[in-house]
């Protein structure tokens, strides 16, 4: 009977999975975070820059996902939804390590990872400093926008995601979206110039 429940579940489309994990079945969940663990992931480490922030993105945003299944109302797509508290998680530990300067030493080839080590010949430690002082300075300006415009920005730059989709995944619309990107940019502009 176990066979028969799991493939039900491997085969079920995704309403019907978050209707059983609602009402308590695990492995309806299991199915779910089988579907999506991978996508969740590789948005974080989007964001993040590292495997292991991101995985413990992952984790949170997993743990979030199953605290708040039963206010799923199922106007988004789950996935979508479990993106939007993926990214909302990511955002959160960019925040939380701001303070501290890192370089990610990571790369994937979207299904292994591989840490590795560079060293630049090219650029000397004064443009290096630079650099980080440009990206910081950056970071520090859109952490300054109001939340309706940072929030915008911050997910179509660490997330690098279209427009489109950062319209779906902030919950409004693409035209509000264009707008509040175009209105960002050039408070951005005004205050790095």
């Amino acid at each position: 009977m176990r066979v028969d429940a799991a493939k039900m579940f491997a085969d079920a489309p995704e309403e019907v999975l978050v209707a059983e994990a609602k009402s308590g079945d695990h492995r309806a969940f299991i199915e779910l975070w089988t579907r999506h663990s991978n996508s969740a992931l590789k948005t974080a480490y989007r964001i993040v820059g590292n495997r292991d922030d991101a995985e413990d993105v992952l984790q949170d945003a997993w743990m979030n996902a199953y605290v708040h299944l039963n206010s799923f109302d199922g106007r988004a797509k789950f996935s979508t939804w479990l993106t939007r508290i993926a990214i909302n998680s990511a955002l959160m530990t960019i925040r939380k390590r701001r303070s501290r300067l890192e370089t990610s030493m990571e790369i994937t080839d979207g299904e292994t990872w591989v840490q590795y080590e560079i060293a630049d010949g090219t650029k000397s430690v004064e443009e290096l400093c630079v650099e980080h002082e440009v990206v910081e300075h950056l970071r520090l300006a859109i952490g300054r926008l109001p939340p309706t415009l940072r929030t915008v920005v911050e997910i179509h730059q660490f997330a690098d995601r279209p427009v489109k989709e950062v319209a779906e995944l902030a919950g409004i619309s693409v035209a509000a979206t264009k707008s509040r990107l175009l209105r960002a940019r050039k408070v951005l502009r005004k205050v790095l110039s």
